[in-house]
């Protein structure tokens, strides 16, 4: 069974893209810098699955996408872009109302609805959203932000950011969710200043855990072959085992991330995991 496709699927795609400033005309709200009040996150409940936009199997640019059948134990890093203005009111995959003023986001595989922590690696800042549509359909990207979840995680200016997406599951102990909305640490910073700098993180890309060092250099080896600089070997000890992790950084944003995770798709390894300092 194929899924059909929303409108604002149809018009993300009709671009190649949902995302952050990357859609010409698409943006942060016209005439406003800035929202004079940051919603609370999502605040996560029971919710049953929406009629529309959960598949099972849908296809979008040639490609297929199997609905996971459960949110339960999802945790995934990579790339979250955002979308704003340009899709601001249109129906997303599940029949509802875009608005890019609040805490939702899209995703192409996770049940709908269902609700995750988002968490910058570069700064530590952390969201609670609501994924009620389909997206972002472009290559290593995992998900597509609302307008106000981008301004909250201080990425609306790079359009995108490395984050870690884990989603919450409501037999988790209570201290595993939030209960009620959170306001945020700091003031994000406006669009077309800047991006804030300070308590970042080094982030790195990991690429092999071996527990003997020999299968450890021979993948260094064909990293190190393949043009690709700064690998080096983690050598990580416990009491009863020596883990080898093979890592490749810092990597300075996602530009390079994308440059990387091409680069060594091209020696077959397509799995390589986000680790921070």
């Amino acid at each position: 069974m194929r899924a059909r496709l929303p409108l604002l699927a149809i018009g993300c795609l009709a671009m190649a893209a949902c995302g952050g400033n990357t859609i010409k005309g698409d943006g942060p709200p016209t005439g406003s810098a800035r929202i004079p009040d940051l919603p609370g996150d999502a605040v996560p409940r029971p919710e049953p699955r929406s009629k529309y936009g959960n598949g099972p199997v849908y296809e979008v640019l040639g490609k297929r996408y199997t609905v996971m059948p459960s949110a339960h134990g999802y945790r995934e890093r990579g790339v979250a872009s955002w979308y704003g203005k340009k899709f601001h009111g249109n129906l997303t995959s599940s029949r509802e109302t875009y608005d890019m003023y609040a805490m939702t986001a899209a995703h192409k595989t996770l049940p709908l609805p269902t609700y995750v922590r988002v968490r910058n690696l570069r700064n530590d800042k952390s969201i609670v959203v609501r994924v009620n549509d389909r997206g972002p359909f472009v290559h290593n990207r995992i998900i597509d932000l609302s307008y106000s979840a981008a301004l909250k995680l201080d990425m609306v200016n790079d359009g995108t950011s490395l984050v870690e997406v884990t989603a919450i599951n409501f037999d988790q102990p209570q201290g595993d969710r939030p209960t009620r909305v959170s306001t945020p640490s700091s003031t994000p910073a406006e669009p077309g200043t800047p991006p804030s700098r300070t308590s970042t993180h080094n982030v790195y890309v990991q690429v092999g855990a071996f527990g003997d060092r020999a299968n450890a250099e021979r993948r260094l080896g064909a990293v190190s072959l393949a043009g690709i600089d700064k690998a080096f070997i983690h050598e990580e000890r416990s009491t009863d085992r020596v883990l080898y992790r093979v890592r490749i950084g810092p990597v300075a944003d996602v530009v390079q991330y994308d440059v990387l995770v091409e680069e060594l798709e091209n020696i077959g390894i397509t799995d390589p995991y986000l680790i921070t300092d």
